[in-house]
């Protein structure tokens, strides 16, 4: 393998967790049309991964136990952390220091954990 072309995450209620990605943490529905999905973007496509109506059934089941998902962003993460908070996002935690770099972990409303990290320069 050579690369992770593309993720998707199921989710059980498309339109608050698109609401989630949209209006809390700024990702760009990409208009693509899929009554089952919402593909997003970032910065011109280069973060692009989906949520969607569940494959199966997904009654009774945890879901985000086990996922996370790294975003590297542009900026100091203390900025993104404040923007974060005033919109309720919640976050697992303060900022932490890793050998990549400065990150924090949001949670989205699926219980997937969401990784933005600042990097080493």
């Amino acid at each position: 393998m050579r690369k992770l072309e593309f993720a998707s995450l199921q989710v059980r209620d498309i339109e608050a967790s698109k609401a989630f990605y949209t209006q809390k943490l700024g990702f760009e529905d990409s208009g693509i049309p899929n009554p089952h999905a919402c593909v997003f973007r970032y910065n011109k496509g280069e973060s692009s991964f989906a949520i969607r109506t569940p494959i199966g059934d997904l009654n009774g089941k945890e879901l985000g136990v086990g996922v996370a998902i790294w975003f590297a962003i542009d900026g100091k993460i203390e900025d993104l952390q404040a923007q974060l908070l005033a919109k309720d996002v919640t976050l697992l935690g303060p900022i932490q220091e890793t050998p990549f770099g400065k990150i924090i972990v949001a949670k989205d409303p699926d219980g997937y954990k969401l990784t933005f990290l600042e990097t080493v320069e």
